[in-house]
């Protein structure tokens, strides 16, 4: 069996199953490449990505590095690598890079690709609605998540899934289908073709794609909490604090309440919406933790407000 020389470039904990396959694997993992230290928690602490503790624990030697350019890309280009693996780094494989590898770089990407090129795919499908996702293993190319497509598989959305959720069941069954595809380059096996559907894109959320619309339908508004957790967080405004929503669910036999209006119906802590009520499950109210919604409502003052703040709902 032919063996290949792979550098791995990756960060986030959805990139961690991918290297463990791959150095569990008949290929050298020459090195890894992953974003640099960055300030953790309340006090800052820097802290590796999880794709570089999990590499100090296998041995294998890191370049640490924001941009694939300058120094980072000598120190690639100097292990003459086979192949070049990309999953959820963080950054952008650009020439003379991208061909220094002998058989070029391979990504996996957390969609159905063409559907969602891009930073957030999982997040952006859930938001969408979508009852499928899955994951691609493609060629990577100058355009933006466009090259040919080495194998794919497909998944169902559950209807409570939160992204989170998802991004982790999606790394461990996309592990096993780079680590396939790459023994199929590896075997000369492998076959890429042409991406074919409707392309969308998914560009990176941002703080601001976290703020619920209650204007918006019941379902979309729990798509969107489901869609922004963990990060980067569904939340509104109430009486000029923020309100973070970690749980939610459409009350589909609640009475209708105006859109942002909240009440209590029995146990359950309803928000209206255009169509069905929401119901709040637990929440994050500022400077406290995460609570369930019935004892944080229990626990505000009695002429505390019940509308949420313009402009995060319409008049």
């Amino acid at each position: 069996m032919t063996s290949l020389r792979l550098v791995f470039a990756g960060s986030p904990a959805a990139a961690v199953p991918s290297l463990s396959a791959l150095a569990a694997g008949r290929h050298e993992v020459a090195a890894v490449v992953t974003r640099e230290d960055s300030p953790q928690g309340r006090r800052g602490i820097l802290t590796p990505t999880p794709v570089a503790s999990l590499a100090d624990e296998l041995g294998i030697p890191t370049i640490k590095a924001n941009r694939l350019a300058g120094d980072a890309t000598e120190a690639i280009t100097a292990l003459r690598p086979d192949l070049g693996v990309i999953v959820a780094y963080g950054g952008l494989v650009r020439e003379p890079l991208l061909s220094a590898p002998k058989y070029g770089w391979i990504n996996l990407h957390f969609s159905l690709l063409p559907r969602w090129r891009g930073a957030a795919p999982v997040q952006r499908s859930i938001i969408a609605g979508d009852d499928l996702t899955g994951a691609t293993v493609f060629q990577l190319v100058p355009e933006l998540d466009a090259g040919d497509v080495f194998g794919q598989f497909t998944q169902s959305i559950g209807g409570h899934e939160t992204a989170g959720h998802l991004l982790d069941s999606l790394a461990v069954s996309g592990a096993e289908l780079l680590a396939a595809v790459v023994d199929a380059i590896a075997e000369g096996d492998a076959r890429a073709e042409p991406q074919v559907g409707d392309v969308t894109l998914a560009p990176k959320l941002t703080l601001a794609d976290g703020l619920v619309d209650f204007t918006r339908p019941a379902h979309d508004v729990v798509n969107l909490v489901r869609g922004v957790t963990p990060e980067p967080g569904a939340f509104t405004t109430l009486d000029g604090a923020r309100l973070k929503i970690i749980d939610a669910a459409i009350a589909r036999d609640a009475p209708r309440l105006a859109p942002g209006h909240f009440a209590q119906e029995g146990k359950l802590i309803l928000v209206g919406t255009a169509t069905d009520p929401v119901q709040l499950v637990t929440v994050h109210p500022a400077g406290r933790k995460a609570m369930n919604a019935g004892d944080w409502w229990r626990g505000r003052p009695a002429d505390a407000a019940t509308v949420v703040d313009a402009p995060a709902v319409a008049e």
